[in-house]
């Protein structure tokens, strides 16, 4: 099963308002704003050309409507395993402020009062994954940033702490693959080239 997939485009979505201030973002569901709209309609030059066998999206806002501009509003499938970290206490919160209640702090460790554990965000990554696994073809999926990390955590079999390496701008592309067919690697990580002096 895990042999059919060719490779997985991984797509944060455009700016937000929070992006640009540095909230966290999980189930408060804003809009993009005009530069992440901007940054959203450029994905579609960068993803022009390639077939994909099927494309998901988290069913956030911010991501339907990166996906719609980026070109594939209308074969996308909604999902909601793709949605955002539940960050529960932290929800708008800068990681300042969160460092001001609980020093040290880390996401992929530490996981959120009131919202998700490490070890539950892996187990939507999981069914994100084994559902991406059983397509014979190329994947697009539109996510967000801390859930995004954590898929291709899962991807490649690493520990959730390691999350805190990758990091993952706005209206970003990844792709994950197979060398051989049988190891799960990074061909691309957090490419904005498509955004430079656009």
């Amino acid at each position: 099963m895990g042999e059919s997939l060719q490779t997985m485009y991984l797509v944060r979505h455009g700016e937000t308002a929070w992006s640009r201030s540095g909230q966290h973002t999980g189930i408060t569901d804003l809009p993009l704003t005009e530069l992440g709209e901007k940054q959203a309609a450029h994905l579609q030059g960068r993803l022009a050309g390639i077939s994909f066998a099927k494309v998901l999206t988290s069913t956030s806002t911010r991501a339907k409507r990166t996906c719609a501009l980026a070109g594939f509003g209308e074969v996308v499938q909604p999902d909601t395993n793709l949605v955002e970290w539940h960050y529960g206490e932290y929800e708008g919160l800068t990681s300042a402020e969160i460092h001001q209640r609980r020093p040290g702090w880390q996401i992929f460790k530490d996981g959120c009062p009131g919202g998700e554990s490490p070890e539950q965000a892996a187990a939507r990554a999981d069914l994100v994954l084994q559902q991406v696994r059983s397509i014979d073809g190329n994947v697009l999926i539109f996510s967000s940033g801390h859930f995004s990390r954590m898929l291709a955590l899962r991807w490649l079999g690493l520990a959730s702490e390691a999350g805190r390496f990758f990091a993952l701008d706005t209206a970003s592309v990844s792709v994950l693959a197979y060398e051989g067919m049988k190891q799960p690697v990074i061909r691309l990580w957090n490419d904005t080239h498509h955004l430079i002096d656009k």
